[in-house]
């Protein structure tokens, strides 16, 4: 197979000079899907910038090649890469909420990458010359990626469509100009599991129809496992192992690619911690002599430290970055072993212990008003959570999923009374929360706390760290003054594992984990019974998603917590949840221990949620389909 994209010593930096990608090289197969693995802040999203030379303000490209079907893609005047971009090379961006224009309807957004690149393939005419064609190729281009009814869609405005559906419109936008390489930024970060498999699969059939290449940027395995022919590992600027999938889930060499495996939820241990990468990604510049990984690596000596290790070809096809690739034990037996199951007949952990529960729910019903007409008249109802019954017990984690849509950060909402429920009965500790006054509400609050989705926009930016903890204590007159609420914000930045400093700095300058991390110090604030997790872990990197679900497994062994853990990945329910309740248009449709519910699957909904997760063995192999 031809090399339709090379790149050889790649080098962007900062004005400074300091590198964000340092000299990096590898190339993309005509046909091929080749993906860049590794944490945030490793330089994946910049590599793809540099190669597009969409690069910020105070970034630079200042070294190495890169060719595209022989074109030099660093020698073309801006004019010439005009044409490229979008045309022989396209990129899907990662967040495409913010990549798509809110005040264009998405025609109008497809039409002007077809109007701009137009030229390719007929005479050049101007927009208002194409506009009856152009609006039949954006119909057509929004049928192809999948979405309903195009016609009227295509007519509509980005806040009118899902996650999923934007995410389409911008491989849509990404296929206007039949391009020869894609380029995919984290293109189902945050996806349902089942929006997640259909964009996965439309880039596959778009792929095998077209023939293109796929740069696929990522710092999930699953996807890798499933999608990938090669993988380049990144970290801190450097591509530090190259394999084939089936090398590299077979006998990863590098340290850091072993860590991200481990790193996984294994329900085979799921009494264990998992094994966390310590530390984060250096700044870039801060590590200018040896391995650039020995900071936290457990492997690490001498030579690491004082020797930067040498790109080492080990066998055909797999390199390394590493001073001890040949000393590291074989990775095989991690990835081939299969979780132990319990013996039959064996009675579910739940029964053999019985607690007694803490939250009792019963017919929960939220209901959202239709409203119509100049007078806004009701003309119907949006059964949100409809008829809603589920036990949590003292101490345990009830997992709740199911896609998004379906109901599930409503309940939630409504089991704290954020949102007033319709009809039902909510038990917290024997009491009955409907119907409460918001005095009695205030004061019950202090037992049940939520933690948000997204820590960043849930945390006050003009709020110290320590501001943001006392205050739900001030609130709920937790400690009788600020010496004493000070000293508890001190202990609760040790329950979390963070540095006691940091209170006094604001939310921005921090990591998404340590962001996680403070707000779930803020919600352990008011002592509370009972955590709500909604998403915790959606958006976080394998490495922090692992530091957070330790973060939870302890602090509930250490406080007695209970969790109702809100989420799409199953991964992390198999490892975290003892009972899983599935969720679908407002209804429980299935719920059992997570063995039973996991293993074997009752209902088709289930199924199908399970059947789209990607699974990873030693082979890298697909999905299990039931």
């Amino acid at each position: 197979m031809n090399d339709i994209l090379n790149v050889s010593g790649l080098v962007t930096q900062l004005r400074n000079g300091t590198r964000i990608v340092d000299e990096i090289s590898f190339c993309i197969r005509a046909g091929e899907t080749y993906a860049l693995l590794g944490e945030s802040g490793c330089g994946k999203s910049m590599t793809a910038l540099s190669l597009m030379r969409l690069l910020p303000d105070g970034v630079a490209h200042t070294g190495g090649t890169a060719l595209l079907d022989d074109i030099d893609l660093f020698g073309l005047p801006e004019r010439e890469m005009r044409e490229v971009r979008g045309g022989r090379m396209a990129m899907i961006f990662q967040e495409p909420g913010l990549s798509l224009n809110p005040v264009m309807t998405v025609g109008q957004q497809i039409a002007e990458v077809l109007a701009l690149h137009a030229g390719r393939d007929s005479s050049r005419r101007g927009f208002v010359g194409l506009k009856s064609d152009l609006r039949q190729r954006c119909i057509d281009l929004l049928d192809q990626v999948g979405i309903p009814d195009a016609s009227r869609r295509v007519t509509e405005y980005p806040f009118q469509l899902s996650g999923g559906m934007k995410q389409r419109v911008m491989i849509a936008m990404a296929l206007a100009g039949s391009p020869k390489l894609l380029i995919a930024d984290e293109p189902t970060t945050a996806l349902d599991v089942t929006i997640q498999a259909q964009v996965l699969q439309l880039l596959r059939d778009t792929q095998a129809a077209s023939g293109m290449s796929l740069l696929l940027i990522t710092h999930d395995l699953g996807v890798v496992a499933e999608n990938a022919h090669r993988v380049g590992v990144m970290y801190a600027g450097q591509i530090v192992e190259q394999a084939s999938r089936a090398q590299l889930f077979a006998r990863p060499l590098h340290p850091y690619t072993q860590k991200l495996f481990a790193a996984l939820p294994d329900t085979a241990r799921s009494d264990q911690p998992l094994a966390a990468i310590p530390g984060s990604v250096p700044p870039p510049g801060s590590i200018t002599q040896g391995c650039r990984f020995a900071p936290r690596c457990d492997k690490a000596w001498a030579l690491c430290v004082e020797q930067t290790p040498e790109w080492t070809e080990v066998a055909d096809g797999q390199g390394v970055r590493c001073h001890l690739y040949d000393r590291i034990e074989d990775w095989g037996s991690r990835i081939e072993g299969k979780p132990q199951q319990k013996q039959d007949g064996a009675m579910p952990s739940s029964i053999l212990n019985p607690r007694s529960s803490i939250l009792k729910v019963s017919d929960l019903k939220v209901y959202f008003p239709i409203r119509k007409g100049i007078l806004q008249r009701v003309a119907g109802q949006v059964k949100a959570v409809d008829g809603v019954s589920l036990e949590i017990p003292q101490g345990r984690t009830l997992a709740l999923v199911g896609e998004s849509g379906c109901g599930k950060t409503t309940l939630g909402k409504a089991l704290l009374q954020l949102i007033p429920p319709t009809a039902g009965s909510v038990q917290f500790a024997g009491r009955e929360l409907m119907g409460l006054s918001a005095r009695a509400l205030r004061t019950q609050r202090g037992t049940m706390q939520m933690v948000f989705q997204d820590p960043y926009a849930s945390l006050n930016p003009k709020m110290r760290v320590a501001e943001i903890l006392e205050e739900g204590m001030t609130a709920l007159n937790i400690e009788t003054n600020s010496a004493a609420r000070q000293s508890r914000i001190d202990t609760l930045l040790d329950q979390v594992g963070l540095a006691r400093s940091i209170k006094w700095r604001y939310p921005h300058e921090f990591s998404g984990g340590q962001r996680q991390r403070i707000a779930i110090a803020r919600a352990l604030a008011v002592s509370p019974q009972l955590l709500i997790c909604d998403e915790p872990t959606s958006a976080l990197d394998v490495s922090v998603q692992a530091q957070i679900l330790n973060l939870l497994k302890a602090l509930q062994q250490e406080l007695n917590l209970s969790y109702l853990f809100i989420t799409h990945n199953l991964a992390v329910v198999e490892y975290l949840a003892h009972e899983v309740c599935v969720m679908y248009l407002g209804r429980i449709v299935e719920r059992g221990t997570a063995e039973e519910v996991l293993r074997a699957p009752k209902h088709p909904y289930t199924q199908a949620l399970l059947s789209a997760v990607p699974r990873i063995d030693g082979k890298g192999r697909e999905r299990i389909r039931y």
